[in-house]
C-alpha cells in the first residue's frame, strides 16, 4: 500500500509525461490522450529493466553514461518546446485518431520517457526501499511493483488524457486560448528540459 500511495503522488504530480498526454488530449481527443498514456507507460519498460538487471547502477557510476543521456533528454525536451510552438496545428482540433497520428503520438510519447535519465534513477533509488535485502526472488519482486507503477501511471495519465480531451472543445474554437496554450506547452516543454541540464 505504501508503495502504491507513493507511486501515485508520484505520478499525478505533473511533469513531462503529464504535460504531452494534456496536449495530446486537447489536440486530437480522447483516443490520442489514452494513446499517449500508453506510449508513456511503454517509455518506463527500458528504464525499468535497466534498473532491475543492473544498467542503472553503471548509469549511477559512470558519469559519461549519465550526462549524455541526460543531454539527449534535453534535447528533446527542446525540441518539442520548438516544435509545439512552431506547429500550428500542433493544438488544432482534429479527428479522433488517424493511425498516423495515433503512431506519431505514441513514438513521441515513448521517447519523451526513453530519453529521461531521472526514470532510471527514480528505479534505481525507489525500488530498492520496497524489497527486503534477504529476498530470494529480489529480480521477480522489483519487476512485481515496476509492474504496478506502470498501472498507475497509465490509469493516471489516461486520466488526464480524457479530461484533456473533455473540455477541448471549450478551447479549440478560440484562437487566442489555443495561441496561450501552445506558449504554455512550449515553455512548459523548455523549462523541463533547462530543468534537466542543471540536475
Amino acid at each position: 500500500m505504501e508503495f502504491l500511495l507513493t507511486s501515485l503522488v508520484l505520478t499525478v504530480t505533473p511533469g513531462t509525461g503529464v504535460l504531452f498526454t494534456v496536449a495530446a488530449g486537447l489536440s486530437r481527443g480522447t483516443r490520442a490522450g489514452v494513446v499517449a498514456a500508453v506510449g508513456c507507460t511503454v517509455g518506463i519498460v527500458p528504464h525499468m529493466l535497466a534498473a532491475i538487471t543492473g544498467l542503472a547502477a553503471l548509469l549511477h557510476t559512470s558519469a559519461l553514461a549519465f550526462q549524455t543521456l541526460k543531454y539527449l533528454g534535453v534535447a528533446y525536451l527542446l525540441y518539442m518546446a520548438w516544435k509545439t510552438l512552431r506547429d500550428k496545428s500542433a493544438l488544432a482540433a482534429e479527428e479522433d485518431g488517424s493511425p498516423r497520428s495515433a503512431h506519431d503520438v505514441i513514438l513521441s510519447a515513448v521517447l519523451l520517457n526513453l530519453l529521461n535519465p531521472k526514470l532510471t534513477l527514480f528505479f534505481f533509488a525507489f525500488l530498492p526501499q520496497f524489497v527486503d535485502k534477504g529476498e530470494p526472488y529480489a529480480f521477480l519482486r522489483m519487476a512485481e511493483l515496476s509492474a504496478y507503477f506502470m498501472l498507475v501511471t497509465l490509469v493516471v495519465f489516461a486520466l488526464y488524457g480524457v479530461f484533456a480531451a473533455a473540455v477541448r472543445d471549450h478551447v479549440v474554437g478560440r484562437p487566442r486560448v489555443m495561441s496561450w496554450l501552445r506558449r504554455v506547452f512550449a515553455g512548459a516543454f523548455a523549462a523541463l528540459g533547462v530543468k534537466l541540464a542543471f540536475l
